[in-house]
């Protein structure tokens, strides 16, 4: 069982690791450059940008495949974010 000072102790590191991802600013963009998301490292969604060209309502496929493939640039650049900033002794610590 957890003693109350070391789950304090392990919330409060929760805390710091998701207010350091609410820092990071990641940017996911269409492969044709039409969309772009702007995301933070905590996966909440900031702004988005969607060129003129595509705001016809003949375009909404279109629209629709670029904001997905934005998303899965935004979550491929995240990930990757997540393992340069991933401190072992950190993680380590929070579950000693």
């Amino acid at each position: 069982m957890i003693n109350p000072g070391e789950l304090f102790r392990m919330q409060n590191e929760a805390r710091k690791m998701q207010k350091k991802l609410r820092e990071k600013r990641i940017v996911g963009e269409s492969k044709n450059g039409l969309v772009t998301l702007y995301m933070n490292g905590a996966q909440e969604f900031e702004d988005i940008y969607i060129d003129e060209e595509l705001l016809s309502p003949d375009k909404l496929d279109q629209i629709r495949k670029s904001f997905k493939e934005a998303f899965k640039e935004y979550q491929k650049k995240l990930q990757r974010e997540m393992v340069q900033d991933m401190d072992i002794s950190q993680l380590k610590n929070m579950f000693k």
